[in-house]
């Protein structure tokens, strides 16, 4: 069986599935689709919950965290800071603690390398930088509230950086991962630096009018019949399978909750036949498209170019 918690470079453990509570458009204060969508996931059995500011819903996560009957201490909790805190990184912190009120934050993100002031996105070399960023986050570590500090969406390139004046090492980078991009520079390179990865978007971004693209791989979909699984199952449980990966997966469904939690170990050449399926014409994507359309195609993200967030070449 695939590890069902894995340990951070610090020590702290960290589930293996989670429940991402992106609601697919920002939210407000204390939003009830979320609330009620966090109180079925503690119950079905999750017990790692990752938000951010900028999804707008802190405070319904962290009602739904107090009013179960779970030890605080049994729940992982990660948010993340928004483009607009980089130059004010303990203030947006703050705002994150307390409209969650669970005591702590197991895992605090920068959400994003970019920083945005008022309208302007920051250009990359303009202060704050991530790295500027990131000196003001270690010091979060040191009050007790913050348990872990991590990256997310930051390349092989922007780790490279960073770590060139950091005292800490990121104990977490989130980033889209699925079998139609598995990361795979990154998952080396993060494998070499003691940094674990969370998988967002692991089962692709379903559409309402489309579905998942992932969801419908015919390679996916076999594996799923032979063991008697859902492919979201199936695809989950080879992410984990990799060794030092953790998805959180959305959805406010009861069933397909339950249906995420089901990994498994994958034989052999399943697990290899589904590591290879983003080298068929057409499959190795993007599958997220962040409001914005499709990235490749515009060649920049939140006023970065794909350049300045290492992006342009996907593997």
């Amino acid at each position: 069986m695939p590890a069902t918690t894995l340990k951070l470079n610090n020590g702290q453990q960290i589930p293996a599935l989670g429940l991402g509570c992106w609601m697919s458009k920002p939210v407000e204060g204390d939003n009830p689709e979320t609330y009620e969508m966090v109180v079925q996931a503690l119950k079905t059995g999750y017990r790692h919950l990752d938000t951010a500011a900028g999804y707008g819903n802190e405070k319904a996560v962290g009602r739904a965290v107090r009013d179960s009957d779970i030890p605080r201490s049994e729940i992982f909790v990660t948010t993340k800071l928004g483009f607009d805190g980089h130059d004010d990184v303990e203030g947006h912190f703050k705002k994150s603690f307390d409209a969650l009120d669970i005591e702590y934050i197991d895992l605090f993100l920068m959400h994003w390398p970019q920083a945005k002031k008022g309208d302007d996105w920051v250009p990359k070399d303009q202060s704050p930088t991530f790295a500027e960023t990131w000196k003001e986050m270690e010091k979060l570590v040191k009050g007790g509230k913050c348990r872990s500090i991590g990256v997310s969406n930051f390349s092989v390139e922007n780790l490279e950086l960073l770590l060139k004046s950091a005292d800490i090492v990121p104990a977490v980078n989130q980033v889209e991962a699925n079998i139609y991009h598995p990361q795979a520079s990154l998952h080396k390179y993060c494998a070499e630096k003691n940094i674990h990865l969370t998988a967002y978007c692991p089962i692709g971004q379903p559409k309402p009018e489309v579905g998942s693209k992932v969801l419908k791989d015919e390679v996916l979909i076999g594996l799923g019949e032979k063991y008697g699984k859902p492919a979201a199952a199936v695809a989950l449980s080879w992410l984990v399978q990799r060794g030092n990966w953790s998805a959180v997966p959305k959805s406010a469904n009861p069933t397909r909750m339950a249906q995420n939690l089901e990994i498994f170990e994958l034989e052999k050449a399943d697990f290899e036949a589904l590591s290879k399926v983003h080298e068929q014409p057409g499959k190795l994507m993007i599958s997220c498209d962040y409001g914005s359309g499709d990235i490749m195609e515009k060649g920049e993200i939140f006023g970065w170019s794909l350049k300045d967030m290492g992006w342009e070449k996907l593997d």
